[in-house]
């Protein structure tokens, strides 16, 4: 077996020993977040910066109950829907908390909340050119993932349905020609509703796993934590391991010849 402590992935210079990111948003209060966190493993976690507090001291601040000393912040652009929006946000960003490594997502409309990537590509461009290290949410396109790494991407991450569906992974074939071609790190963002849907993106090959709802809005957040990481981790093994062809008929488990 591959020791898990040798599994490692990298991004932007920096190694990460989990797979699974979590995010900051719907849960019912900071300590919750943290807890799921911790149960999660994740040493990433996304903070929306238009919404979530992390330079008001006047207010509850998220950093009180997730240090990021110890946990990666990944700022990202929710809610933005123009490229300038995006780059206006992680500007702030950086002058907030001297992040460079952010997530961007640029929303094409609000009832989808698909992503626009003409102006997805455009903020990347610009965002790489200022010496950001963008980690980009996209559409579940192969080509415009390589769009993306060649304007400056450090990570590609296709939708595997609509953020907070909960849908699961709906084209494992497109996902799987993006991590095929990529040469940067992809990660399945959005969509996961399950442990099994964290396992089939572990199993097409992808690096990791980004997901906020589908622990935020469990009934029990902290139990659905640790089956994300349980989940990621086996995925990761069945992937590694690689699994068995797939058959058209049946085929004994065991030999036919010398039967008594």
């Amino acid at each position: 077996m591959t020791d898990k402590t040798t599994d490692s992935w990298s991004v932007a210079g920096r190694t990460f020993n989990s797979r699974l990111i979590v995010g900051t948003g719907k849960y019912k209060d900071f300590e919750q977040n943290a807890a799921a966190l911790a149960a999660s493993g994740a040493e990433i976690v996304t903070v929306a910066v238009r919404r979530v507090n992390v330079s008001d001291p006047s207010a509850p601040m998220l950093t009180d109950y997730i240090d990021p000393k110890e946990v990666t912040y990944l700022p990202n652009t929710a809610g933005c829907f123009t490229a300038d929006d995006a780059i206006r946000t992680l500007r702030l960003a950086r002058e907030a908390g001297g992040w460079d490594l952010v997530k961007l997502e640029v929303l094409g409309e609000a009832r989808t909340l698909y992503p626009d990537m003409r102006e997805t590509l455009k903020a990347t461009e610009v965002l790489a050119n200022e010496g950001f290290k963008p980690m980009v949410y996209c559409a579940d396109d192969p080509i415009a993932a390589q769009q993306l790494e060649e304007a400056g991407a450090v990570a590609i991450m296709p939708l595997g349905a609509p953020i907070g569906s909960g849908l699961g992974i709906q084209n494992r074939v497109t996902i799987r020609l993006i991590v095929e071609g990529a040469k940067v790190p992809v990660l399945v963002d959005a969509g996961v509703g399950t442990a099994s849907d964290a396992a089939v993106a572990m199993e097409l090959g992808c690096d990791g796993v980004l997901m906020n709802t589908a622990i935020a809005e469990a009934k029990d957040p902290i139990r659905m934590a640790r089956a994300m990481k349980l989940a990621v981790e086996a995925g990761r093994d069945a992937y590694l391991a690689g699994r068995m062809a797939t058959r058209k008929y049946a085929d004994p488990s065991s030999p036919l010849a010398g039967l008594i």
